[in-house]
């Protein structure tokens, strides 16, 4: 059975209307109810679907509108568990220059952003982890309902619920045994990923920046500080993705995103694949992967020739942090040079990664987000004449 693939794709989150972003706090603060504020919801998820369309997509997303960011909402949807503050040693790293159509400076002085900061929150697990309904399949069956197209959905990874703090961020009374909270994770994510085929969702996205934290000597220091190996560590995230995605059906397609962070155009690891690829690009067992190429931050396609022959490869090339729209031609001679690792029949295209992981979006303004689009499409019916 064929599986979905698209040569033009995108990750998922878009920028937030101003009116949205404006219900949200008016719901925060007991202004409006959430019958409301999923009205708003839906009229704003249902006018990005017709750009998308515009644009020529052929698989749309809801740009996140239900989210606070890219994975709080679905970790809030579980029981056991509990958001807390991150430290100061996560912050990412600010952009060097802070205004849309800036094209970015790469000196990455850490002393030098600005006073910005953004220190992603932790998870905390408190008692036995479990969803007690579905969680993302509501979101999906409304996106489908809104458009002729296919809908994807994304999910956040499973090790999003571990890294910080591992095996100290499990309670050990809860959990003496560590693997039966990854065998309770696993059950989760089996259940919402039946739910939301049920609903007949068809692309199925896992978003993961913490596996290219191990790429980062700095993210791979919390590890240690763990009690933990670093590769050890990689190596048992990649099975538990495996083992949480290995009961979807035959035609279901799972893409993983993996990419170094996302928030105000920040992020919070730099340098290419190659310390995790054998790992990663090797061992998890997806359809396709959604990979970051906008810059020098995320090093050459020399990686990609560990991707197993028939996984295919979205190239995300155009960056969703400055406005700055790409060139066409280099955007066709990137893909030309991916191509001579990974078959171009098995490539496809995409922003290297959503336009608002946080709900403040990154330093880009919407017209230039729609720009962007556009030119991912343009890029995909030039090269595969779709």
């Amino acid at each position: 059975m064929a599986k979905p693939f698209y040569r033009a794709d995108q990750v998922g989150s878009l920028l937030r209307p101003a009116s949205l972003v404006a219900a949200r706090s008016q719901h925060q603060s007991g202004a409006i109810g959430k019958a409301a504020l999923r009205q708003i919801e839906d009229a704003a998820i249902t006018g990005i679907v017709r750009r998308q369309e515009q644009c020529g997509f052929e698989v749309v997303v809801d740009g996140e509108f239900r989210r606070e960011n890219w994975w709080i909402d679905f970790v809030q949807g579980l029981t056991g568990v509990e958001i807390q503050e991150g430290s100061a040693a996560q912050a990412f790293v600010a952009p060097e220059q802070a205004g849309p159509g800036h094209a970015a400076d790469h000196d990455h002085d850490h002393d030098h952003d600005h006073g910005w900061k953004y220190v992603p929150k932790n998870v905390v697990t408190n008692g036995r982890v479990s969803a007690p309904a579905p969680i993302a399949a509501p979101d999906f069956t409304f996106l489908q309902s809104a458009t002729q197209r296919a809908a994807k959905v994304t999910l956040p990874s499973p090790t999003r619920l571990h890294f910080h703090g591992g095996r100290a961020a499990v309670s050990t009374a809860v959990y003496p045994d560590i693997e039966v909270f990854f065998a309770d994770v696993v059950k989760v994510y089996r259940a919402e990923i039946a739910a939301l085929e049920a609903a007949g969702c068809r692309y199925i996205q896992i978003d993961d920046p913490l596996m290219t934290y191990f790429i980062s000597d700095r993210m791979r220091a919390e590890v240690v500080a763990a009690g933990d190996k670093p590769e050890a560590r990689l190596k048992r995230y990649v099975e538990l993705t495996n083992d949480c995605i290995a009961a979807r059906g035959p035609g279901t397609a799972i893409g993983i995103h993996v990419c170094r962070g996302n928030s105000k155009s920040g992020w919070i690891a730099e340098g290419g694949d190659e310390r995790i690829a054998e790992a990663v690009l090797g061992g998890l067992k997806v359809d396709h992967f959604l990979l970051e190429y906008d810059d020098e931050r995320s090093g050459d396609f020399a990686p990609l020739r560990h991707v197993p022959r028939g996984v295919k490869v979205v190239l995300g090339l155009v960056t969703t942090k400055f406005g700055k729209l790409e060139d066409t031609r280099d955007l066709l001679r990137r893909v030309d040079e991916a191509a001579r690792l990974v078959p171009l029949e098995d490539l496809a295209i995409s922003p290297q990664c959503g336009f608002a992981s946080t709900v403040e979006g990154n330093i880009i303004t919407e017209e230039d987000q729609w720009r962007k689009l556009a030119k991912v499409v343009e890029v995909a019916n030039t090269v595969w004449k779709t």
